[in-house]
């Protein structure tokens, strides 16, 4: 297939106009597909309710702790939960663990609201301070990037490579500027790379030396057990101990959830840290909460029973995603290698499938879709401030739409990639 920067200006414009009757009877079918966010499938959700039937209303309430589920009590959740949750993070010590409820967003988002109201173990809260600077790993997940600029914070863009974050950068920023307060990460199967950091990539954030006392890392690891191959999955070194080795217990905080594992509305959250960390996070939930649904925590352990369990479940999950990532992938080899207008991840886990675009095409190509009735994330959402400097990375989620929609939509999708491309390549003759 001949690369489209190899063709004449005729033969581009002849492409071009091929290109434009394929997308005009595109358009003409009506499609109405989202593709926009990193939902599970109506089949996955499905899959898992008989989660329902675990509890009844004649099911004994009480957690292996004796107290009754129903009522107050145990702020940070049961202790069951607790292990489920510490032994799906890597084996994190359960003490370390505090299970929240549904959402690893929000307990985010409170992580935050908390550093710039109150400070971190004692320091200056962030509200008083002239400058307070965020390291952003882009691309990176656009919600991460909206706690952040909601709450006035500067964020720094940090490119990725293969390894992870360029630990280059961030190590130069942390240790030379007290401004720089934190670092979002998604370290296993990125949103939307589907990198997982590599052991070194890890060694290096446990042994950082911060100009800040009070800065940490917020190492969200949505995807610890979302593997696609259970013969090719991706392993992540676990960071709460190997900060501990590093002499730098205090510098994490972790998140994770059972949001795409059960239902993503109704699973549960987790949050780890150093002793010191969890306490201090314990006082403002004494304040803001007497407790969260332990109902659902109780649920949930009886479900799965054990970690074993839940990566049991995730396999039934990877044979529901595994063949729509593998259409997607085929679609865009079929139709796009060896053009030179686009490259994309491969991954082996997590919700979605980077494409790299020529450098200014990305929110056209995003807008062609939408105007043929294909919904994408927003061109530049994954860059902080929606900015994306070279206008060229899109997210592919393909795990929503059923195996005839995503079919429909992948066409789509390259159709726009060339049509956008040719339309490129023409403007610079």
């Amino acid at each position: 297939m001949k690369a489209y920067k190899e063709m004449s200006r005729e033969e581009l414009l002849s492409l071009k106009d091929e290109l434009e009757k394929q997308f005009a009877d595109a358009k003409g079918k009506g499609l109405k597909l989202d593709m926009s966010r990193g939902k599970p499938g109506l089949e996955q959700l499905d899959m898992t309710m008989d989660i329902m039937d675990v509890l009844d209303s004649k099911a004994d309430m009480r957690c292996e702790q004796g107290v009754d589920t129903r009522n107050y009590g145990l702020m940070d959740g049961i202790s069951e939960a607790k292990h489920l949750m510490s032994d799906m993070m890597g084996g994190i010590p359960a003490e370390n663990v505090i299970v929240y409820g549904n959402s690893s967003l929000s307990i985010m988002y409170d992580t935050i609201s908390r550093c710039v109201t109150h400070g971190v173990l004692g320091s200056t809260p962030w509200c008083k301070l002239d400058k307070v600077k965020f390291l952003c790993p882009a691309p990176g997940y656009d919600r991460h990037f909206s706690i952040t600029e909601l709450f006035g914070i500067e964020m720094i863009t940090i490119p990725m490579t293969s390894e992870g974050p360029d630990m280059d950068l961030v190590e130069k920023y942390v240790s030379e500027d007290p401004a720089v307060k934190g670092i979002w990460c998604v370290p296993k199967y990125s949103n939307p790379q589907g990198i997982t950091y590599s052991d070194e990539t890890v060694r290096r954030f446990a042994a950082l030396k911060p100009a800040a006392e009070d800065f940490r890392i917020f190492w969200d690891n949505a995807y610890s057990i979302h593997d696609l191959y259970e013969e090719d999955r991706d392993d992540l070194l676990e960071i709460l101990s190997e900060c501990e080795k590093a002499g730098n217990p205090d510098i994490v905080y972790e998140f994770s959830s059972l949001s795409k594992v059960t239902f993503s509305g109704a699973g549960i959250a987790a949050f780890a840290a150093s002793k010191k960390n969890v306490e201090e996070t314990k006082k403002f939930m004494a304040v803001m909460t007497i407790g969260y649904d332990k109902i659902n925590q109780l649920r949930h352990v009886r479900y799965f029973k054990n970690v074993e369990g839940l990566k049991a479940h995730m396999q039934k999950h990877a044979a529901i995603l595994r063949p729509k990532f593998e259409a997607v992938l085929r679609v865009l080899d079929k139709e796009l290698e060896g053009l030179g207008i686009g490259e994309w991840t491969r991954p082996c886990g997590g919700y979605f499938i980077s494409f790299e675009a020529m450098e200014g095409c990305a929110k056209a190509i995003v807008e062609k879709c939408k105007e043929a009735g294909v919904v994408m994330t927003g061109a530049g959402a994954t860059f902080p401030y929606g900015k994306d400097p070279k206008d060229s990375n899109i997210r592919i989620a393909p795990t929503f739409p059923n195996s005839e929609e995503l079919a429909a939509a992948a066409d789509l999708f390259v159709l726009c990639v060339k049509l956008v491309s040719v339309e490129k390549i023409l403007a610079a003759f």
